[in-house]
């Protein structure tokens, strides 16, 4: 038996290779992919994000969908800067196909762009670029020990479109929910109104439950983005109550695409959590408050400003939290294997 033999083994050249990073922020997969993958054409991130959607869909479910995947799998496809002062850009991926922000996804992207040489680091503080389809966002990484810490970064405009909005869903009822922007658009739930918890043992039936919710929203109103069409849709519904740890300031699970659930507490949530408490006038600009996901890891957010945007008062939030490298892979695509094609069983 030769168990060195596999190492040395070639697919036949006729294989599409693709080679990724696995990582994962508060215990929210990421997978960069690396090489293999054509690059998105455009000029801006929103440009190249609809052509992925036309042409490279196939791709994202191969990476994104069983069997090198799963339902609630994430990743990333990293390509050039298309705005000045960026590093590079990214194109986020899921289970149902682009999103346009991903807080997590900027944490887990920066330590692998700085942690294996995609990128230099210039300090013990280094601030990197992104370009998102939502807009450009500033990543600041702590390097310890020769590698990235935490990670905060600074989002886009964060802010409320309606507070105690009301909708009502088959099955439930007639709930309570704000309606808040971080990056994409959310519905805010407290959990406390479907008679459920922000804990593990809850889970099936919050995905459950977030997909009622989301398709009641959906239907009861227009979602608008003041300046980008491409916006302008409800991807999740962020369910918050409390803490477990009577020294963070709350808990957040966030159920989006189709039936996905974060396990980490959401950037893009907390985001928008952070425009919410501003308005309702329960965080004023400088404090920062620790956010808590479904599985207890955590996140910082700050507001760093108050501003505006598209004709609705906003903030510039910060997000930190910290994520891990935990493999490479080469991903061989066999033409004759149809399931490795992608499928999903959730």
């Amino acid at each position: 038996m030769d168990l060195d033999a596999p190492l040395d083994w070639q697919p036949p050249s006729g294989w599409q290779r693709v080679t990724v990073v696995d990582s994962h922020t508060g215990g929210e997969p990421f997978r960069v992919v690396i090489s293999g993958v054509p690059q998105p054409e455009g000029g801006t991130v929103l440009e190249r994000r609809r052509y992925a959607e036309t042409h490279l869909d196939r791709l994202r479910r191969i990476l994104m969908w069983e069997p090198r995947g799963h339902a609630d799998m994430y990743g990333g496809l990293i390509g050039s800067p298309t705005m000045e002062g960026s590093d590079l850009s990214v194109l986020f991926m899921h289970n149902a196909g682009f999103s346009t922000m991903c807080g997590h996804g900027i944490i887990a992207l920066t330590k692998v762009a700085l942690d294996t040489g995609i990128l230099p680091v210039s300090g013990p503080e280094t601030t990197i670029g992104i370009d998102t389809p939502a807009g450009q966002v500033m990543a600041t990484a702590s390097v310890e020990g020769g590698a990235v810490g935490t990670v905060r970064f600074r989002n886009v405009p964060s802010f409320v479109v309606e507070l105690d909005a009301t909708v009502e869903v088959p099955g439930i009822g007639e709930l309570r929910y704000d309606l808040a922007f971080g990056g994409a658009f959310y519905a805010y739930v407290d959990v406390s109104q479907v008679g459920l918890t922000c804990g593990p043992a809850d889970a099936s039936r919050l995905i459950e439950t977030g997909r009622a919710i989301k398709k009641a929203v959906i239907a009861s109103r227009e979602i608008r983005h003041p300046l980008e069409a491409d916006l302008s849709f409800l991807y999740g519904v962020i369910f918050f109550g409390p803490a477990e740890d009577p020294g963070h300031h709350s808990r957040n699970v966030c159920t989006f695409a189709e039936g996905e659930l974060d396990r980490s507490p959401t950037g893009t949530g907390v985001s928008g959590r952070l425009a919410i408490n501003h308005a309702r006038g329960d965080l004023d600009v400088g404090e920062t408050i620790v956010v808590e996901s479904i599985v207890g890891s955590t996140f910082t957010g700050s507001v760093v400003e108050a501003t505006e945007y598209g004709g609705h008062p906003a903030v510039i939030p910060e997000i930190g939290g910290r994520a891990h490298i935990i493999g490479r892979s080469e991903y061989w695509i066999d033409p004759k294997d149809s399931l490795g094609q992608g499928f999903l069983v959730r």
